[in-house]
């Protein structure tokens, strides 16, 4: 998995650089954060909706569809915050072995 992070972080720095003209994620860069944030915001929506339709019709390609487009969305949020993949990964193993209790319980300290 992580290979396939690496390589769209790669694309991803590669189009922030791009004429908008030229690439969708140029696009979403040139428009702002906002814009960006707006993607994240529909596409994370649109997962909910999915799943919520999977759970009923128990088919799951839309949920991973839907998923992909929200995870890819908040890819280029990172990259536009100048924040790696990576160090969202390292979160995660931060907290790997901790309980979620004991990690929510710790953040309001």
């Amino acid at each position: 998995m992580s290979d396939i992070l690496k390589q769209l972080a790669v694309t991803l720095q590669e189009r922030k650089q791009a004429s908008p003209q030229s690439s969708y994620v140029a696009q979403l860069h040139s428009k702002g954060l906002n814009k960006i944030l707006e993607k994240v915001g529909e596409e994370a929506v649109e997962t909910i909706l999915a799943a919520k339709d999977a759970q009923v019709s128990g088919l799951k390609d839309e949920v991973i569809a839907e998923t992909a487009d929200l995870w890819f969305h908040s890819l280029v949020m990172l990259s536009h915050l100048d924040i790696s993949h990576q160090d969202v990964l390292n979160e995660l193993a931060r907290r790997t072995g901790i309980s979620g209790l004991d990690e929510k319980a710790n953040r309001n300290k």
